[in-house]
């Protein structure tokens, strides 16, 4: 797991939180990677994927970003649709959030959560749902800070591979 620095930039002075665009697809997937290297993880994305996955013919995820314009992507968010059979819901997964290091701290994390929920609602979700690592302490703090509730997770998730 990388560590961030304790430094805090200067916010831009404009940063419009927009759904993505093709013409992002590098930044966006550069900012995955470090997501990914950020938890000691591998990143396999690619923006030939991202744009799959974004463009294609049969979307299966949003994506966000917030843009400071000059300064380029300092953040994203990733929404996958969510089911709730036994209750007939409608959610939507905040799969992934990001905010550059040096960014974080400036409240563009807040900014796309409030973008997400906004896009839930319209999207006609009863919930949004957010997972944060077992030791990510900070982010538990955030996602607490902006209305989220703890639940505890249950039960064991299986996984079988279809290639």
């Amino acid at each position: 797991m990388t560590e961030d620095t304790d430094l805090t930039l200067p916010r831009p002075p404009i940063v419009a939180i927009r759904h993505a665009k093709p013409r992002d697809l590098p930044e966006l997937n550069g900012m995955i990677v470090a997501l990914a290297q950020h938890h000691g993880d591998a990143s396999a994305m690619t923006p030939e994927v991202l744009e799959r996955d974004l463009f294609g013919p049969m979307p299966w995820i949003q994506a966000l970003v917030a843009d400071s314009g000059e300064e380029g992507l300092i953040g994203y968010a990733i929404l996958v649709p969510l089911y709730k059979a036994q209750e007939g819901k409608r959610g939507m997964e905040l799969h992934h959030l990001f905010v550059r290091d040096g960014q974080r701290g400036n409240g563009i994390g807040q900014h796309l959560v409030d973008r997400a929920r906004q896009i839930a609602r319209a999207s006609g979700c009863d919930f949004l749902s957010v997972s944060a690592a077992t030791g990510n302490f900070a982010a538990h703090r955030f996602y607490e800070n902006m209305d989220f509730i703890p639940r505890p997770v249950t039960g064991m998730r299986y996984l079988q591979a279809l290639s």
